[in-house]
């Protein structure tokens, strides 16, 4: 009994600091990158045409997978598969870390 406590709480330990540590991006960078981005979801995350979905407040882990989702083609869209085809890993988390950051109320 007691191995398999001390094997669980090992599994959790190392799943939730894989977990933090897979969505860690750098905010300030995504800013950076998401000039091209504000074009149809806004400067603040606040999408002024309705047909295109607010960012700002959204999950972090959400948008990661959305983003590679639509890079893989796994997620079908015509406007955001060549958007996401030149993002790397890193700027994708970066992405999603400053969509995270802004506040849902604009």
């Amino acid at each position: 009994m007691k191995f398999h406590k001390a094997a669980l709480i090992a599994v959790l330990a190392t799943t939730s600091l894989l977990a933090s540590h897979a969505f860690a991006g750098d905010a300030a960078k995504g800013k950076a990158k998401s000039a091209t981005c504000s074009a149809c979801h806004g400067s603040n995350g606040i999408a002024q045409i309705p047909m295109y979905p607010n960012l700002a407040g959204q999950k972090e882990q959400y948008l990661v997978l959305q983003l590679k989702a639509f890079r893989s083609g796994e997620r079908k869209n015509m406007v955001m598969a060549p958007m996401a085809a030149g993002l790397s890993d890193e700027d994708i988390d970066n992405l999603a870390a400053y969509y995270a950051s802004l506040n849902p109320a604009g």
